[in-house]
């Protein structure tokens, strides 16, 4: 009987003690949210400085195109698909771009134009450029990096942010 307490009462201090943990970063998050210089939320769009990828017109259907964005420590690959798709710009809805570095453990990732996916040869994770990046397979626990594009009138294609940050980055301060 003495044993079964102990456990109880290591419990309810572990579900306590979680608690507080919890309300902590409530009240850091909530603070943080109310100054003017806050960090962005996992998921949010991380702002990079804005830079020409190419036109409209140098891509082809489903042939990745290497770009490096927001700087040229950062390999990705613009991707005409030939139907809209979430994200996609262009005035078909159908340019996408990622980041080429697995969220995992950042090997370069490989586009698979058969199933239009992004496959990394390392750990063998899978992410589906048809629907933002999402990671479909393997061991990395998020989605890959999918850059924020714009379109001119002219048909230059922007790369204007990230929706998440590219791995062995610290911030999404360059």
């Amino acid at each position: 009987m003495r044993c079964k307490n102990l456990v109880d009462v290591g419990r309810r201090q572990f579900l306590r003690g979680g608690a507080m943990a919890t309300a902590g970063a409530a009240v850091v998050t909530v603070a943080g949210a109310s100054s003017a210089s806050a960090a962005p939320v996992a998921g949010a769009q991380l702002d990079y400085p804005s830079n020409k990828l190419a036109n409209i017109a140098d891509l082809k259907v489903n042939e990745p195109m290497d770009i490096e964005y927001p700087d040229a420590d950062s390999p990705g690959a613009l991707i005409k698909l030939g139907k809209a798709v979430e994200g996609g710009v262009g005035p078909d809805g159908d340019i996408v771009a990622f980041s080429t570095l697995c969220p995992h453990k950042g090997y370069n990732v490989n586009y698979n134009d058969k199933d239009r996916t992004m496959n990394c040869p390392g750990h063998f994770s899978r992410f589906d450029v048809e629907s933002g990046g999402q990671q479909v397979w393997g061991h990395a626990t998020s989605n890959l990096p999918q850059f924020v594009l714009r379109v001119d009138a002219k048909g230059d294609i922007y790369a204007e942010g990230a929706s998440d940050l590219i791995f062995g980055r610290p911030s999404n301060v360059l």
